[in-house]
């Protein structure tokens, strides 16, 4: 691992339980992660029609899962109820998520190995003939739409799972503006656009003027977008997954500050 992370602070804005892993590397490339959540996950408030989609998976050709979290929630409820149908395909959008999926055993996943996304997904072979199939996608609530609508507009049936809640963390931003004041934030990395917006909101007036200043990383062009609507003036564009970003990082570094 690169050492060009050296004495960066790099601010985490993952939610709690997916940061700690991206920390880890950070500390591997002899950074200093700063976490500062801007999202939150939380239960849904009502289980009851996740139940019963559960109950109904052996009339569904295909289940798609959006995210990690996904992963961990639907499977766990799901364990909890019944068995996976045998003849159920399984997909993911993420690296993150067909890991989380081996963990309960699953390895015959479809999923991109390039970039991690919707469009991605949509682009393989296995997702392009899919008129009159029943496909399930495990997701927290209001997601981007663009792969359902895709799905449907192939002739597919699309039933959406949402078996968590995102929400912004009621956190003081105190500390970590006190840190941006005294040059210790060096760089900013974002994983959506949900959480770009929170976390300007909570950054108040003299937070956002540090974001604007301070290289924003991000692994996908409409989290840049949103930053440039925003006047982040830096936003660098990293290849998919922990270790992409590590790299991108550690480039940019190594290459404005010698």
């Amino acid at each position: 691992m690169s050492s060009s992370l050296y004495g960066k602070g790099i601010l985490v804005t993952r939610p709690q339980q997916q940061a700690e892993a991206f920390s880890a590397r950070i500390l591997a490339a002899n950074g200093r992660p700063v976490p500062f959540p801007v999202l939150e996950i939380l239960d849904t408030d009502d289980l009851s029609p996740l139940h019963a989609l559960i109950d109904q998976l052996d009339t569904f050709d295909l289940a798609i899962f959006i995210s990690p979290t996904a992963v961990n929630k639907a499977m766990n409820l799901i364990r909890s109820r019944r068995e996976l149908p045998a003849g159920l395909r399984i997909a993911a959008i993420g690296q993150g998520s067909r890991r989380e999926l081996a963990h309960y055993g699953l390895t015959e996943i479809i999923a991109p190995t390039l970039r991690f996304d919707s469009e991605n997904l949509l682009a393989m072979e296995e997702l392009q003939q899919v008129k009159n199939q029943r496909i399930v996608i495990f997701r927290g609530d209001g997601g981007r739409e663009l792969l359902g609508d895709e799905l449907e507009h192939r002739g597919a049936h699309i039933t959406y799972a949402e078996c968590y809640r995102r929400g912004r963390p009621d956190s003081n931003a105190g500390q970590l503006l006190r840190m941006w004041s005294r040059g210790e934030i060096h760089a900013v990395t974002i994983t959506s656009s949900e959480g770009l917006r929170n976390l300007y909101d909570m950054l108040g007036k003299l937070g956002r003027q540090w974001l604007r200043t301070t290289p924003l990383f991000a692994q996908h062009e409409r989290i840049l977008s949103a930053a440039s609507e925003l006047g982040v003036k830096q936003g660098v564009l990293t290849g998919s997954g922990d270790d992409a970003m590590i790299d991108a990082m550690s480039d940019w570094f190594a290459a404005h500050h010698g």
